[in-house]
């Protein structure tokens, strides 16, 4: 079973806490060039395919593309990759987010 990991910012105690919007995070991702949104994150099995509807950073790791979700104010990624774990942090950092796992 893969791992999942949400960047959020609700645990933050100071005053007004602020989720995260699609503004601030496209603003973030389309300063960096091995990052692409769609609002379509398709998955192609040798049986079917499907199509999730939603806000989708797909983050290019060689021939692998990983998505980052924006869903509910925080970012959604799988930790199935161990190569996702350093730029998930570094994200999470350049938003001002923490990382919990679950």
């Amino acid at each position: 079973m893969s791992q999942r990991y949400r960047i959020t910012r609700s645990l933050k105690e100071s005053g007004n806490v602020q989720d995260l919007t699609l503004e601030e995070c496209k603003q973030l991702f389309e300063s960096r060039a091995e990052f692409e949104y769609t609002s379509v994150f398709t998955v192609k099995g040798p049986e079917s395919t499907m199509s999730i509807e939603g806000d989708f950073f797909m983050w290019s790791f060689g021939d692998v593309k990983i998505p980052f979700r924006l869903y509910g104010g925080d970012l959604y990624v799988s930790g199935s990759n161990e190569a996702v774990i350093p730029k998930m942090l570094e994200v999470a950092s350049e938003l001002e987010a923490d990382i919990v796992e679950g």
